[in-house]
């Protein structure tokens, strides 16, 4: 028994002996570091269960190591941290040169212009996304769709992000009204510890709601975020293949570049070499803002798709909040009623000692 505690434990072995075990402990580390502790994680080798759902709607489990996800997807170490299940991130979404990064409550995945790679979990939100992408993607394979493959995949992880959080909240108004009328009329320990414990849990799903809410709306202000989200399109631009809808000509023949929709244009057609600089200039500080290579008409319409598509979930977050808000005013009032009832009952008392 002291042995084995030598082994596990070599401060606790006397100085004598520790040189005899050196040996022995040097193979028990190196036992632990290779294959033979089942459950041991190996340093360097994380691999994970991920669920990899392809455009016709096809899925499949596969085990996928940190490294090869990072080469795959062009992604930063920092992005896939955003996905561990070991650790609690407020949600997020980023938009990448290959990928968008969704990490929205339970739903922690990776989006490409191909596929879709989902944190596999048992959650029913994760178990739900995977089934109802599938079933999406399998009935509409060979029907038109007006969105890309990365923006149906996100649409779908934010149309369930907002049902959830909504339900947790008509759950918390259906628990803590009949609890904040009971205290009203009956002021008692039990009551108060009631309202404190849910007061609290309201407290906690503000701040997750809000945090999708400030997502949202962070991603529809800034153009150049959306335009990173269009990764169909910066994919066939890369391979050569503009869509129909791009093929605009990319060049006058002054050799001047088109300018979007939002760059000042000069009303004289015959511009001269300062007002040409001022539109080219125009031009690459829409494309910057931007971030992409979009810079036609289309473009513009391209991004105001998307920022059409978070504003619709951006409506219904916002509703959940003001439920969340009126909730707490709802708080607020019952404890000055609480408080206006004690400070009355501490009166009347005062008055029947003064007697």
């Amino acid at each position: 028994m002291e042995e084995s505690r030598g082994h596990f434990l070599p401060s606790d072995v006397p100085e004598s002996t520790s040189s005899n075990n050196s040996e022995r402990l040097n193979s028990g580390a190196h036992a632990i570091r290779g294959s033979g502790f089942p459950g041991v994680k190996k340093r360097g080798h994380n691999s994970r269960s991920w669920i990899k759902i392809d455009q016709d709607g096809n899925a499949k489990i596969l085990e996928l190591d940190k490294a090869r996800i990072m080469r795959q997807c062009s992604l930063p170490s920092r992005d896939l941290r955003l996905l561990d299940p070991l650790f609690i991130y407020p949600s997020t979404i980023l938009g990448r040169e290959k990928a968008i990064v969704v990490s929205l409550e339970q739903i922690r995945c990776i989006i490409t212009a191909e596929e879709v790679i989902l944190m596999n979990s048992l959650d029913k939100n994760v178990v739900q996304y995977k089934s109802e992408l599938c079933k999406r993607l399998q009935t509409n394979k060979d029907q038109a769709d007006d969105l890309p493959f990365e923006f149906r995949a996100l649409e779908l992880a934010l149309e369930l992000t907002c049902t959830s959080l909504d339900g947790q909240v008509k759950e918390l108004e259906m628990e803590i009204y009949p609890v904040l009328d009971e205290l009203a009329s009956s002021i008692n320990t039990l009551n108060l510890e009631r309202v404190r414990r849910l007061k609290g849990h309201l407290l906690a799903l503000t701040q997750r709601v809000q945090k999708v809410r400030d997502e949202l709306e962070h991603l529809m202000d800034d153009d150049g975020d959306m335009a990173e989200m269009y990764l169909t399109e910066k994919k066939l631009r890369s391979e050569g293949n503009t869509p129909s809808e791009l093929n605009a000509p990319t060049s006058f023949s002054d050799g001047t570049r088109p300018v979007s929709k939002s760059a000042p244009v000069s009303p004289v057609a015959s511009a001269n070499g300062a007002q040409r600089l001022q539109r080219a200039f125009s031009s690459i500080v829409t494309s910057s803002k931007q971030g992409s290579l979009i810079s036609s008409s289309s473009g513009g319409e391209n991004i105001e798709q998307l920022e059409m598509l978070l504003e619709a979930y951006f409506v219904v977050i916002d509703h959940t909040l003001s439920k969340l808000f009126s909730l707490k005013e709802y708080i607020d009032d019952t404890e000055d009623l609480i408080n206006i009832k004690l400070g009355t009952r501490e009166y009347s008392h005062y008055k029947l000692l003064s007697l």
